[in-house]
Order: structure tokens, then C-alpha cells, then sequence
């Protein structure tokens, strides 16, 4: 997958927006970031798209 900011995109999907999605995403980062992982979250008209990437 496409490289972002010396990031690689590991996966991608689009979902259904949820208010507290975000506190997920948080929770995912601070305990997996000794594993290069990093997940990151965009809205998209309506949607939220969550994406994994490796550092």
C-alpha cells in the first residue's frame, strides 16, 4: 500500500461514525505503539475511515 510521511499503510476500511470512536483509536495507539503500529482516524461525509499504519 501507499507510503504516507515515511508511514506504510497497513489497511483501511470505511465505517459508520460512531461519537466515541475516537477514544478506540486512542486506546489503540497508546498501547500498541511499542509494536509500530500507529492507527489513525478521518471523517468522511458521514463516515469515518480508520486506517493502520506501521512505522
Amino acid at each position: 500500500m501507499a507510503t504516507q510521511e515515511g508511514l506504510k499503510v497497513k489497511a483501511t476500511i470505511e465505517i459508520n461514525a460512531h461519537d466515541e470512536l475516537y477514544k478506540l483509536i486512542d486506546f489503540l495507539n497508546k498501547n500498541l505503539k511499542d509494536k509500530n503500529i500507529i492507527f489513525g482516524l478521518a471523517q468522511k461525509e458521514g463516515h469515518m475511515c480508520v486506517t493502520i499504519y506501521q512505522t
